[in-house]
């Protein structure tokens, strides 16, 4: 545990030795997994439309995930992922949707993609845990988020610009 300050930045290079791949890696890699979850290989071209960028840089963190062992590539020919490349894009996977439905299930309504996005790269393993926990219980709980909208109601200074 860490009772020092750093920046975001400094943060990033004290868990860079925990860290395999990088945040765009682990973009990319979650959105070939969503790509073949039915099964199918996907493209260079369909990656790209996916994650709103240009087929070359597709091309170029494709050849990373392959050369990390992760996917199956070979110039003009549909992209594969390997054992790893699909355990670790369904760990990315479900890390992103636990992350989207906490969001939900705490009342956040804006730009749920874009702050899942964000924060995804960031979580500790023991956080998203406790995360899953609190999905499962609130999943679990139908009482619990009739308590916590009647409680944002009567708390709703809390929710202004001015309750932070």
């Amino acid at each position: 545990m860490r009772n020092k300050f750093y920046t975001v930045r400094g943060y990033q290079i004290l868990n860079k030795k925990d860290k395999m791949l990088t945040s765009a890696m682990e973009d990319y890699l979650e959105m070939i997994y969503r790509c073949s979850r039915n099964g199918q290989n996907t493209g260079i071209a369909a990656i790209s439309a996916e994650l709103n960028v240009q087929a070359p840089s597709t091309t170029d963190m494709v050849q990373k995930l392959a050369s990390h062992g992760l996917i199956n590539y070979r110039k003009h020919q549909l992209v594969s992922l390997t054992k790893a490349g699909e355990d670790i894009g369904k760990f990315l996977y479900e890390r992103h949707t636990a992350i989207e439905q906490f969001l939900r299930n705490i009342g956040a309504q804006d730009d749920l993609l874009e702050q899942t996005e964000l924060i995804e790269h960031f979580i500790k393993l023991s956080t998203l845990k406790r995360i899953n926990l609190f999905n499962a219980f609130f999943a679990n709980d139908g009482h619990f988020k009739a308590e916590l909208d009647a409680f944002a109601d009567t708390n709703d200074h809390l929710l202004n610009d001015n309750g932070i």
